[in-house]
């Protein structure tokens, strides 16, 4: 009988093992979704082409292109007051305060890192580069915004 109960408690320890494995493996496979419960969705990235993402009030058209110059346009909903605000609730942009405001380390799940590769991302307003953070921007209708990875 002890034997039994033995073997019995090792199954289920072992079948316990295999379904912690599977469910870590089918999380590690997944997109990463990102967002806030602050009244918007959440976001899988990266955004597709087109995309509309978040809820609210405001929208302004975004574009995010890579160091190989390929982009990504989608609008964004949402009630914030700023790009950055609007953009970091959503999980598009991840970064940290530096001395002159958000330092955006990644975008749509593309990161660019200055000191491994000398690149870093600009933002422009309406195509021109813009003067103010991506925190500090206020939101303008049919104002479009964009991030790009640049060469410093």
């Amino acid at each position: 009988m002890t034997q039994k109960k033995h073997s019995l408690m090792s199954s289920v320890m072992i079948l316990a093992l295999v379904a912690a494995m599977l469910m870590s493996m089918t999380a590690c496979s997944q997109k990463k979704t990102t967002g806030e419960d602050s009244g918007n969705t959440a976001v899988t990235l990266p955004i597709e082409e087109g995309a509309t993402i978040g809820t609210g009030a405001r929208s302004f058209a975004m574009e995010i292109r890579d160091k190989d110059g390929n982009a990504t346009d989608f609008t964004v909903k949402t009630d914030e007051k700023t790009v950055g605000a609007a953009l970091q609730n959503l999980g598009v942009i991840e970064g940290e305060e530096g001395q002159y405001g958000l330092y955006i380390k990644t975008a749509n799940g593309i990161a660019a890192d200055y000191d491994k590769d000398g690149v870093y991302w600009a933002f422009y307003i309406d195509g021109a580069y813009a003067n103010t953070s991506v925190d500090a921007t206020e939101i303008t209708d049919g104002t479009a915004y964009a991030l790009a990875v640049e060469k410093g």
